[in-house]
């Protein structure tokens, strides 16, 4: 019975949903309740049902319905896994060379349909045209160039010298090699670039991947695999598994090598318990709530600029985004100005419109949990200097870019992560202060630092707890390809992006070899009180901080080669 309870709260929270207790007692009771054959015969039926599920993909902007599909089944993923297993042997005995020349292919590719996937991601997504290209298509593009170049230094065999006397005599080398099967969950607000990037790096590592999307963004999940299929990554190396949360929780339990979520913390953790009862290999990104420090020397103007882009840009739901602005008291005024001003020019609307900045947020859900931390703010003395309302005359899930004053830490505003288009900002009065505001958080994802001055910045960045820190920039970061992606506390673990990445989607294995394999060992048996002063004095040889000691003792040790061992 617990059993099952757990299982109703873990696929509850991969579908985003609450979980009722009550509700799962009622449903299971009646279950339980039920002779054992009727109860088999019930499970069985409820199976069947399940793997009947469908989802629908629905035009944020619009509500139209795109297209419905059907959720696979925990068989349907679990035989997916299997044909990877099957598949990746002989993708990995292609060698590094012919997999890059297919990832430059799939690179060639989306160039040439750069256009029509933009417009598939401005349909399902709901951001606008420009941003689907900048912060989807560009990057991916771009992650591709960097694996194709680099993969072959970064995957080869690196010889590793031993600094050890007595290991002088072997010859070592680290070795790379895949986990196999590579588990993707990736998440509905850059539905390209996040399964994408991670995807690329996997393969060309010489894994299979399993991508389980998020049931808003399928469709580009499938355009994706089209593009690989097309490019001549086999079928069975590259799989997408259509779904809801079940089907995540599926995923996961199959025997995937290693699996990659991006999402929310609270799922983030259940799939962290779930792993570790196997000791599955994870990546956690877990979102942040990233600060922005505007100190008193920054250019207002340009700081006042990319505090509203990075709120506002894909309507706030990007988990780099500037979640917490702290400005300098001397400049708080003529900022929070120059933010209001420019917020109230951004035009909000269906992105298919190239004139569109902002569009719809992905669903009424995330809307609401906007709406709250807002009203939240305002009960608790924060001021709305624009937006803070819902644009109902534009469509479903369209919210005002909002910009709000007199914010504190005691407010959710400040401490939830809220993704969604609202920029809080709040005043200090030193550096000190600053950074204690801004570590202030369970996440440490990104931050940023706004100045004059790029050599303080840089010193203020080294104590700011945060995977990644931009002086006079942010949420850019993403669209390095040779920076690694990921944070600390609650952001999650792991990277993903660059060398750092790529060492992800590998297993490291030290290979020694004995370059006088007829001789027996220093160290092997017959052991004795002459054997150990001549350990001693090869220790001494090495170590001992006095010079004459070292001299004596690089003498006694030879006698070892002579002695008779076992």
């Amino acid at each position: 019975m617990n059993k099952l309870h757990s299982e109703f709260a873990y696929i509850s929270a991969l579908r985003g949903e609450s979980y009722s207790r009550g509700k799962a007692c009622a449903v299971i009771s009646v279950i339980w309740r039920e002779t054992p054959a009727a109860r088999k015969i019930h499970l069985a039926m409820a199976d069947v049902e399940i793997a009947a599920r469908t989802i629908a993909s629905v035009n944020p902007a619009t509500g139209e319905i795109l297209r419905e599909l059907a959720c696979a089944s925990e068989q349907e993923v679990r035989d997916a896994v299997l044909r990877a297993r099957a598949a990746q042997p002989a993708w990995v005995a292609l060698g590094v060379h012919k997999r890059a020349k297919v990832l430059r292919e799939f690179q060639f590719l989306l160039h040439e349909k750069k256009s029509d996937i933009a417009a598939a991601l401005t349909r399902e997504a709901g951001k606008p045209h420009v941003e689907a290209l900048t912060t989807e298509v560009l990057v991916v593009l771009d992650s591709a160039r960097f694996y194709v170049e680099n993969a072959h230094s970064l995957l080869r065999d690196e010889h590793l010298a031993h600094g050890n006397l007595a290991m002088k005599t072997k010859a070592g080398r680290i070795v790379r090699e895949p986990y196999g099967v590579i588990g993707i969950i990736s998440p509905w607000n850059y539905p390209l670039s996040t399964p994408a990037t991670e995807s690329l790096a996997a393969l060309v590592a010489g894994n299979a991947v399993v991508v389980k999307p998020s049931e808003f963004t399928s469709l580009i999940a499938l355009e994706l695999a089209a593009l690989f299929h097309s490019a001549g990554v086999p079928k069975d190396v590259f799989q997408v598994v259509v779904g809801d949360g079940s089907t995540g929780a599926a995923l996961l339990n199959t025997e995937i090598d290693k699996l990659i979520f991006t999402g929310s913390v609270a799922t983030g953790k259940r799939i962290a318990q779930a792993a570790g009862e196997r000791l599955l290999p994870v990546i956690l990104e877990l979102g942040g709530k990233d600060p922005m420090v505007v100190l008193e020397d920054a250019d207002i103007d340009v700081a006042s600029s990319g505090a509203v882009w990075g709120s506002f840009m894909n309507a706030g739901q990007t988990c780099l985004s500037v979640e917490r602005c702290y400005v300098h008291r001397s400049i708080y005024e003529p900022f929070v100005e120059a933010c209001v001003r420019k917020t109230k020019q951004l035009r909000v609307g269906n992105g298919t419109d190239p004139q569109t900045d902002m569009g719809p947020m992905i669903h009424e859900r995330q809307l609401r949990i906007v709406e709250q931390q807002v009203e939240d703010a305002r009960t608790h003395g924060a001021r709305v200097l624009t937006g803070g309302r819902r644009l109902p005359d534009l469509g479903p899930n369209f919210y005002a870019p909002t910009v709000l004053s007199d914010v504190t830490h005691q407010m959710r505003i400040m401490r939830e992560e809220t993704f969604g288009p609202v920029l809080p900002i709040m005043t200090f009065d030193s550096e000190e202060e600053a950074l204690a505001l801004a570590n202030d958080s369970e996440f440490g994802l990104a931050a940023s630092i706004w100045t004059r001055d790029r050599h303080r910045g840089e010193v203020l960045a080294r104590r700011l707890n945060a995977g990644t820190v931009q002086i006079n920039d942010a949420v850019s970061c993403f669209g390095i390809s040779e920076a690694p992606h990921g944070g600390v506390k609650s952001s999650g673990i792991g990277r993903t992006h660059g060398r750092f990445g790529l060492e992800e989607m590998v297993r490291i294995k030290y290979v020694a070899s004995d370059r006088l394999p007829r001789m027996k060992k220093v160290w092997w048996y017959g052991y004795g009180r002459n054997f150990a002063n001549q350990i001693e004095a090869l220790v001494d040889l090495q170590f001992s901080r006095r010079i004459g000691q070292r001299v004596r003792g690089a003498i006694g040790p030879l006698g070892s080669l002579f002695r008779k061992r076992l």
